[in-house]
């Protein structure tokens, strides 16, 4: 069972453009989408799927197809998704996945050029560092080992979380560069934890919210798009 209320405020404001039955139909589509996401991403895109079918001019549903179409490997379908929702929303908080998407379609270039645009030069902060990573590997995509290390060398952390991430890109682009020795060192130095929630967040779960009606979700409500 899953509630209206656990869609982060946000998100429920968007969807009360919908009518009330629509919003709250699309709404548990998009809480089974993240609860989904991780761990059966092919569930998780139908549900998105159905959701975009019944609000697709609202920016969070694209969203939501895109990250939900990016866990698939479907990233000509995720990078369009993504595109819509940034157009509809101004937010590019999922640019590094854009990015990533060109390199899943064999286009490293374009997701250099992507991190090079105004959009890509204004990150900051973990999107920043994120799209950093994702200009590492196509660097690494087009052979060029040390243009890679030295991207990931500039990658200024915020968390112990991203630091680990750029370690971990950083001990093969190492072995590449056949400098085994640093990047055995550098792989014991990673830390060590049970990572339970994945990198994409489609909804917050918040507690004390009263203002949604309970719902059930049965897998079997999961039609395809029209």
């Amino acid at each position: 069972m899953v509630e209206f209320s656990q869609l982060d405020r946000s998100v429920r404001q968007q969807l009360r453009t919908l009518s009330k039955m629509n919003a709250e139909d699309v709404g548990r589509h998009l809480i089974m989408v993240g609860l989904l996401l991780e761990d059966d991403p092919e569930l998780a895109y139908r549900h998105a799927q159905v959701a975009v079918a019944r609000a697709g001019r609202v920016d969070v549903v694209r969203e939501a197809a895109g990250l939900a179409a990016y866990a698939t490997g479907r990233y000509a379908d995720a990078l369009r998704e993504l595109r819509a929702a940034r157009r509809l929303s101004g937010s590019t908080d999922h640019l590094a996945v854009e990015a990533d998407c060109e390199r899943g379609l064999g286009r490293p270039e374009r997701a250099l050029a992507l991190a090079k645009t105004p959009e890509g030069l204004a990150l900051e902060g973990v999107a920043l560092a994120e799209l950093q990573i994702v200009v590492a590997g196509a660097r690494v995509d087009l052979g060029d080992f040390a243009a890679a290390l030295h991207t990931l060398d500039r990658i200024k952390g915020d968390s112990e979380e991203t630091a680990a991430r750029v370690a971990e890109v950083k001990v093969d682009v190492l072995r590449a560069l056949g400098r085994e020795a640093d990047a055995v060192a550098l792989a014991a130095s990673l830390p060590k934890w049970d990572d339970d929630d994945g990198d994409i967040v489609v909804y917050d779960a918040e507690e004390g919210d009263d203002d949604g009606d309970d719902i059930e979700v049965d897998d079997a409500e999961v039609e395809p798009a029209p």
